[in-house]
């Protein structure tokens, strides 16, 4: 299967972007655009980490508008997501989810979650710009979640 650059392009800095340092204000939104971080989050039997909010951004966004979502705990960083966003002016809710065969030492308990509306664009000369819409960080706690 082919993958075009752009695409690669747009996932690895989505992901390097969700992996930074938290360093914007707590529930930070513009234009209409919001995001927000349920208080729990959830570990399943089959070792993965989901984290669940809402979401609501303007029909005028930029396209191509994705969640992104860094969790923190005990020193451990795992950020994920990459889910499209629907920008139709909505409330919607979110849930996204990975492995945590990368970061084994997330475990039940308190921790940090933060959640972006990023829109990335591929300007002339290979050059990806991203822009944050929207923003929250919370203290959560993630549960044992069992069948």
């Amino acid at each position: 299967m082919r993958v075009s650059t752009r695409r690669v392009a747009v996932t690895v800095l989505s992901a390097l972007a969700a992996a930074s340092v938290f360093t914007t204000p707590a529930d930070a939104h513009s234009q209409g655009d919001e995001i927000s971080v349920q208080e729990f989050g959830h570990i399943s039997e089959d070792g993965r980490v989901t984290l669940f909010g809402t979401y609501s951004c303007t029909p005028s966004s930029p396209r191509g508008v994705h969640i992104q979502v860094t969790l923190a705990q005990d020193g451990t960083q795992l950020g994920f997501g990459g889910e499209e966003a629907v920008c139709d002016g909505a409330e919607h809710a979110w849930s996204t989810s990975t492995s945590l065969r990368m970061a084994p030492d997330v475990h039940p308990g308190p921790a940090t979650a933060q959640a972006r509306l990023q829109s990335s664009s591929l300007h002339s000369g290979m050059t990806l710009r991203v822009s944050y819409l929207a923003q929250a960080e919370r203290n959560i706690v993630l549960e044992e979640k069992h069948r």
